[in-house]
């Protein structure tokens, strides 16, 4: 896993790009968000020709996640977990303020909520090598 703001030192060839969104209703978790909007954007592709695509197959396949979170929630944000979501590929990080902060209605304690913000990240994965 690698963070940072370029691509192209990392990838030399853009296979295609998938996009996806998450959020955190209660506890205005950022990481939650995030890992919904990661799998999000892959979880309804498979791509069984990529061993015939990357040169050296799935070992050499590169995503470069573009994370889009509300500032004030990028604070403790764990692309560990971010990265977990992604079953093969070496992953690079771009994070990015943005997604949204939007009321959830109602503040819960016991689900974890400081307050009625409702998390929302963007997410958009481009896949190559």
């Amino acid at each position: 896993m690698d963070e940072g703001n370029t691509v192209d030192d990392f990838m030399s060839t853009v296979l295609f790009i998938e996009c996806g969104f998450g959020n955190d209703s209660h506890g205005q978790n950022a990481t939650k968000a995030a890992v919904r909007a990661c799998r999000n954007a892959i979880e309804f592709n498979s791509i069984p020709s990529v061993r015939m695509l990357v040169p050296g197959g799935y070992d050499n396949l590169k995503l470069v996640v573009h994370l889009a979170v509300p500032e004030k929630y990028q604070e403790g944000l764990d692309l560990e977990q971010c990265a977990n979501v992604f079953p093969y590929g070496n992953v690079k990080f771009v994070l990015q303020n943005g997604g949204m902060v939007a009321p959830s209605g109602v503040a819960i304690e016991k689900l974890g909520d400081k307050n009625d913000d409702m998390v929302v990240v963007c997410c958009s994965v481009m896949v190559g090598y």
